[in-house]
């Protein structure tokens, strides 16, 4: 019997859904019911090694796919580590692993390798994961499932709501899960958190197959799997909230300066960069070229609240990029690697503009006609970059095309017609 059926069979706890109907909207026929305790109660945090070892054979002996989630401190510490990690299978329960005290989880995911993995929205939780020793070989994304499948809201509360009938607390979403000891009210979201996911995953299986959609999922979930860890993002500064604003190569070089070095004390300090200094801060600062302490701290971000010392060492680093040579200073723009914005298309290549403007109506009409995201149909950045250097507008081309651009062989078939048309579209 599974979590979704043993909590209908109480009366206290009964289920009011089911399977997504067949419209895609919520098959809840009663008032969506609190999900208010896990059903065997909030489990212990598992703190040590022997502990550890517990775990990982039981769940090693369950049976079934394994529901994952894992809770970061977004805002609170420096990078996107995990701070909790939550379990749950058939046969063993949940569990609930505090990987700073166990950092190394590699004996757990080896225990699950070839067990199907089920996440909500995985591609966040994947690399903390992978950071401890997790990496699934077999994946289901409810999330993703989700959209595929046509729902409108697709988050973890409003999936179990319309699809299982519960109503999920989402009260401590954005806490600092790295505080110690976490609070018992946290706990009890975490676990609720994987209480019910293989019957969601369940539930959107089937949904999936009905629709005629599971193959397509099933591709999407391996290619997650497939993928490499991101490559570390060139020039990360160049990110900084407000950026438009700075024009000038010096200010872009006071950006540079001031945000390196707040990375470097965040990532010493172990905070969220943001609480050691706003983006606004150094927006203002690079605009102001301020010259002295004095200048500096009376900038918005740099008042009565910072000490001597700190306002020092950020002038310090406006000296560093004021005193650069003309050659050191960064270019105003990164390097685009691939088309430049669509709104430029018109003036620098009119033929290009109406393939794009013929792809996107194709695209969006599909989408439409399949009940799903158009973003998930197709990259609309693949779109882009098919109709700025369109192969030759036959099927066997584009269709080479888009799998070198990394589509599913689904999305090949489906969008590679589509393409085709409008490669052929003429500009006005």
């Amino acid at each position: 019997m599974t979590d979704a059926q043993e909590t209908a069979a109480d009366s206290s706890l009964r289920i009011t859904g089911g399977a997504p109907p067949e419209d895609g909207g919520s098959s809840v026929t009663e008032a969506p019911i609190p999900l208010l305790e896990p059903r065997e109660g909030i489990p212990p945090v598992i703190a040590d090694e022997a502990a550890l070892a517990e775990v990982i054979a039981a769940f090693a002996a369950g049976s079934g796919p394994v529901a994952v989630d894992a809770e970061r401190a977004s805002g609170y510490r420096y990078g996107q580590r995990a701070y909790l990690v939550q379990l749950r299978r058939q046969g063993a329960g949940s569990a609930l692993i505090d990987p700073v005290a166990c950092p190394d989880l590699s004996a757990l995911g080896e225990a699950l390798s070839g067990v199907e993995w089920v996440l909500h929205a995985a591609t966040q939780d994947l690399p903390c994961l992978r950071e401890i020793g997790m990496v699934p070989t077999r994946l289901f994304d409810t999330e993703l499932a989700g959209r595929l499948s046509g729902f409108p809201r697709v988050g973890l509360g409003a999936m179990v709501e319309n699809v299982l009938g519960f109503v999920l607390e989402k009260g401590h979403s954005a806490v600092d899960w790295s505080t110690r000891p976490l609070p018992e009210p946290w706990l009890r979201y975490a676990a609720l958190d994987v209480e019910l996911l293989v019957d969601l995953r369940d539930a959107l299986e089937k949904e999936l197959d009905r629709q005629g959609k599971l193959e397509w999922a099933l591709q999407e979930f391996d290619a997650i799997v497939a993928a490499p860890p991101p490559e570390p993002r060139k020039d990360p500064w160049r990110r900084t909230s407000g950026m438009h604003k700075v024009r000038r190569r010096r200010q872009l070089a006071v950006v540079r300066e001031l945000w390196q070095t707040r990375d470097r004390i965040a990532q010493r300090r172990d905070i969220s960069p943001g609480k050691v200094l706003s983006d606004a801060a150094i927006v203002e600062a690079a605009l102001a070229l301020p010259g002295t302490v004095h200048a500096l701290s009376a900038l918005n971000g740099f008042g009565h609240r910072m000490g001597r010392r700190q306002l020092e060492q950020w002038q310090a680093a406006v000296d560093r990029a004021r005193a650069l040579s003309e050659s050191q200073l960064p270019q105003p723009g990164q390097p685009v690697a691939g088309p430049p914005p669509p709104r430029a298309w018109a003036d620098k290549d009119p033929a290009a503009a109406a393939r794009l403007s013929a792809a996107r109506a194709g695209v969006s009409a599909l989408a439409e006609e399949l009940g799903l995201p158009q973003e998930n149909l197709i990259a609309p950045d693949t779109v882009r970059r098919v109709c700025w250097e369109p192969p030759s507008a036959d099927v066997g081309a584009v269709a080479e095309v888009l799998r070198g651009y990394g589509a599913r062989e689904w999305q090949v078939e489906l969008v590679t017609p589509v393409l085709v048309t409008a490669l052929s579209a003429k500009a006005p």
